[in-house]
């Protein structure tokens, strides 16, 4: 038997039926409990405070070298959703030139593939320091102040723009329930090799399997993606 429960824009953990007076009831679980939210959070803060001491020596040169290779700002700022929907600052290491959106919109087949991907292999804006940091995911450790300020989490979905997350239609509620985070399954699977379609497709599968050991699984396999570089550019 197969029954249609009316909730196709939600994403379950788990079901079970449970007896109620005699009336068999189905149950979703549809987000992790606060009970089992405490380990990840508390791993989490852990981890990015021990990360920030070990790395800062390594932020520092990042930051030197951006500042020699090309004129502008150290960070790159955009605003992005989080947990629920309520936007924030996201930061990362600079690696486009200043002028980098002007230069998309002036170039009509770029501009093009950009919006069809969310990403381009040969990207004319990178400098030849943003391409050492992609490739290294480098300018990505900026993230760790928002791990502190729990905006984000070590491991989570891809974070989305407002406008990209319109373009995701009845899923757009699944995406906002769970904070983005600085790795991710699409990034252990392939990164920007992936098409768009399949990275949102990785998303969902990792809010339906939202987990601590889910999360252990893909942080053992970040550094391994990471030297291997696929789809890192």
């Amino acid at each position: 038997m197969r029954l249609s429960s009316g909730l196709h824009e939600l994403l379950a953990k788990g079901t079970e039926v449970r007896e109620r007076m005699g009336v068999p009831l189905l149950y979703w679980q549809l987000r992790l409990s606060p009970l089992e939210q405490t380990p990840n959070a508390v791993m989490d803060y852990i981890l990015a405070n021990r990360a920030l001491i070990l790395l800062a020596p390594l932020m520092l040169l990042i930051a030197l070298a951006i500042r020699l290779d090309s004129s502008g700002p150290v960070l790159y700022r955009r605003q992005v959703a989080g947990l629920g929907g309520k936007l924030f600052d996201a930061f990362k290491f600079r690696t486009m030139v200043v002028n980098a959106e002007a230069l998309l919109e002036q170039n009509l087949r770029l501009k093009e593939a950009f919006w069809q991907n969310y990403q381009l292999r040969d990207d004319p804006q990178v400098t030849q320091m943003g391409r050492i940091l992609r490739r290294w995911s480098l300018d990505e450790l900026r993230q760790l102040f928002s791990v502190l300020r729990e905006e984000m989490r070590w491991v989570g979905p891809r974070m989305l723009t407002p406008e990209e997350i319109s373009r995701h239609g009845r899923w757009e509620p699944n995406l906002l329930t769970v904070g983005p985070g600085i790795t991710r399954l699409w990034q252990v699977s392939g990164r920007a090799d992936l098409p768009y379609s399949e990275r949102v497709r990785l998303n969902l599968v990792y809010i339906r399997n939202d987990s601590l050991r889910l999360d252990r699984a893909i942080l053992a396999q970040t550094i391994p993606a990471v030297i291997r570089k696929r789809g890192a550019y």
